[in-house]
C-alpha cells in the first residue's frame, strides 16, 4: 500500500428557519444596519428558536444531508467527531448524542472544544486518523448555537454571531497531490482576557452571583482580538504558502474562518497591527456611539465633540473621582478582579491619577466598574 492522502468527499450543512436581521437587531440593541455593515460586514444571521433543541439537532441535520448527498453506507462510518463551543451538556458529548440519532453502529465520537479554531484543529486530526491506515471513513462536523451564550444587549457581539452547522466527510485516498497537504497551529495562551465566557466552568460555577451579574455570556474585546487575528492570519497563511511553493500568483482560494469582514479585508490586503493588548480614546481602542441627531437635544452633538477632544488630549477622565461619591465619599482606591479572570478576587488598585480605570498599558480594557454612584437610582 503507498501513502495515504486525506481527502474530503462531501459536505453537508444546515442553518435554522429564524433569520435574524440587522434591522431587526436594531430593535432589541443600540445599533442599526449601516453601523453593522460598516464594521462587519453581516446582514443577517440564523437563529435556532424552537425550544428544546441545541447543537446536537442543527450537527445531525448536517451530518445526514452529508451522508444523503454521497450516499455512504452508515454502517462504515468509523468516528464521528463534533467540534463546538455550545455543547448540548457537559456530558455526553455532542458527537455521541448525533451518533446516535444518526444510528451509527460501528462507530466512535468525541467533541473537540477550540472555540474559532476548531473545524481547523478536528480537520487535521481527522485527516491523521485517515493517513495513519487505522480508519477509512470519519465524519467531522462544526456546529454552534451560539444564539446560546450572546447577550443581545452587548451591540459590540450581537450582531456577529448566529447558529448552523456544517459536516465533512472525510477519506483516504492513494491518489497524489491531493487533500489535507500541510497544516500549522500554534498558540500562545494569552487570549484569556480578551475573548471568553466566564461562568459556567470548573473555576466559576453557575450560581445566583454568576446569573445575577450576567457572566454566561460571551465576552470580546473586539479591536484587540481584530488587531491579533489580523496579523498573526496574515503570517500564518505566508508562513504555510512558503513553505508549500505558493505565492500570490498560484493561490486561488483563501478561505478563512470569519466573524468581520474588516478581519478579511485586511488580511488580504497583509495589513499588520502592533499587538498592543489594550489602549485609549486616543489611540483607537475606545469608540464613541454616533449620535442620533433625529432625536438629539439641541448642542448634544457640540458637547460630545468638545468631550471627544478633551478624552483625546487627556484632560478629561472618565469616572473621574472628583466628580461624583460613593457612600458619601470620594474614592481613592478599588479594588477589582483583574488579574485572574476567573476567580473574582480583587486584587487590584484601579483608581489611578483621581480616576476610575477601565483600559491602559497596565490593565485589560473589561468592565469592572460596579459601584453605585450616589445620586444614581435605578428603575
Amino acid at each position: 500500500m503507498g501513502k495515504i492522502n486525506a481527502i474530503i468527499t462531501g459536505i453537508g450543512g444546515y442553518v435554522p428557519d429564524y433569520i435574524l436581521t440587522n434591522e431587526e437587531l436594531s430593535r432589541m440593541v443600540d445599533t442599526n444596519d449601516e453601523w453593522i455593515m460598516t464594521r462587519v460586514g453581516i446582514k443577517e444571521r440564523h437563529i435556532l428558536t424552537e425550544e428544546g433543541l441545541g447543537t446536537s439537532y442543527m450537527a445531525r441535520k448536517a451530518a445526514k444531508q452529508l451522508m444523503h448527498k454521497t450516499g455512504v453506507d452508515p454502517d462504515t462510518i468509523d468516528a464521528v467527531i463534533v467540534t463546538t463551543s455550545t455543547a448540548d451538556y457537559k456530558f455526553p458529548s455532542t458527537a455521541s448524542i448525533v451518533l446516535g440519532k444518526l444510528g451509527l453502529k460501528n462507530a466512535f465520537a468525541f467533541d473537540f472544544w477550540a472555540a474559532c479554531c476548531g473545524f481547523l484543529y478536528t480537520l487535521d486530526v481527522a485527516a491523521a486518523m485517515i493517513q495513519c491506515g487505522r480508519y477509512k471513513k470519519i465524519i467531522v462536523i462544526g456546529a454552534d448555537k451560539m444564539s446560546s451564550v450572546v447577550d443581545y444587549k452587548d451591540r459590540a457581539t450581537c450582531p456577529l454571531f448566529g447558529d448552523g452547522a456544517a459536516a465533512v466527510l472525510v477519506e483516504g485516498t492513494e491518489e497524489e497531490n491531493v487533500g489535507v497537504v500541510d497544516s500549522y497551529f500554534r498558540a500562545d495562551g494569552k487570549g484569556l482576557p480578551f475573548l471568553h465566557l466566564k461562568a459556567g466552568g470548573s473555576v466559576s460555577p453557575p450560581s445566583h452571583f454568576t446569573v445575577d451579574h450576567r457572566l454566561h455570556y460571551l465576552y470580546q474585546e473586539g479591536r484587540t482580538v481584530f488587531r491579533y487575528a489580523v496579523t498573526n492570519m496574515s503570517d500564518d497563511c505566508a508562513l504555510i504558502a512558503e513553505r508549500n511553493g505558493l505565492n500570490k500568483d498560484n493561490i486561488q482560494w483563501v478561505v478563512p474562518h470569519q466573524a468581520n469582514m474588516r478581519i478579511i479585508e485586511a488580511v488580504a490586503k497583509g495589513e499588520t497591527f502592533a499587538t498592543d493588548w489594550c489602549g485609549t480614546f486616543a489611540t483607537g481602542s475606545v469608540e464613541l456611539t454616533e449620535l442620533n441627531t433625529a432625536v438629539a437635544a439641541a448642542g448634544t452633538q457640540e458637547a460630545i465633540d468638545k468631550a471627544k477632544a478633551a478624552l483625546a488630549a487627556g484632560t478629561l477622565q472618565v469616572f473621574d473621582t472628583a466628580n461624583w461619591t460613593y457612600n458619601g465619599e470620594h474614592l481613592t482606591e478599588y479594588l477589582a478582579d483583574v488579574q485572574d479572570m476567573g476567580d473574582f478576587v480583587p486584587e487590584t488598585n484601579v483608581i489611578i491619577d483621581g480616576a476610575f480605570v477601565e483600559s491602559g498599558e497596565q490593565f485589560r480594557s473589561a468592565p469592572y466598574f460596579d459601584i453605585r454612584i450616589d445620586g444614581i437610582t435605578e428603575k
